[in-house]
């Protein structure tokens, strides 16, 4: 699962309103609260983006093929603060809960952290995978290009496109 920019702002609006329904949290301003929540993942998007590149820079500078991309990719995440892959969902689950009890806009947490994460996974799990469909059908098409290159990056974003205007989604 990848969280995508383009859904930054559905999860943000649907997590809060989740939570302010289910009374987890409490907040005059929800407004401010899903700004909040949209500052943690777009921030968790400008960190992984400059990962993917330090990576790629790295394997390049070093000589090594594509085939270490995700082991470097996961070492230098880590020397960022943050995690990639499989941990994403988990990584960005606490980022939130976490932003809840410093945020200005929460005026009350009523709700133990787990249980906070358990009503934000489905929609967290809902709109990744939703863009995961999309993800594999463009990296079904990119087999003959080496994930973590700069054509697999060009060739990435235009076959992205191209599959969002195909489905209609552009």
């Amino acid at each position: 699962m990848r969280l995508f920019a383009g859904r930054v702002s559905p999860i943000a609006q649907e997590v809060v309103k989740t939570l302010l329904a289910g009374g987890d949290i409490e907040s005059e301003r929800p407004s401010e609260v899903v700004a909040d929540v949209e500052a943690v993942l777009k921030s968790y998007l400008e960190t992984e983006k400059d990962v993917a590149e330090r990576t790629r820079e790295l394997l390049e500078r070093t000589g090594r093929g594509t085939t270490d991309y995700t082991r470097v990719r996961q070492q230098i995440a880590e020397s960022k603060g943050i995690r990639v892959g499989d941990e994403t969902l988990d990584y960005l689950l606490d980022q939130v809960v976490e932003m809840f009890g410093h945020s200005h806009n929460v005026e009350e947490i009523f709700s133990e952290d787990l249980v906070m994460r358990r009503k934000m996974a489905p929609i967290f799990k809902k709109h990744m995978t939703a863009d995961a469909d999309l993800d594999a059908e463009v990296r079904s098409q990119l087999k003959h290009i080496k994930e973590g290159s700069r054509d697999w990056d060009v060739e990435h974003a235009r076959m992205t496109e191209v599959v969002k205007r195909k489905r209609g989604l552009s």
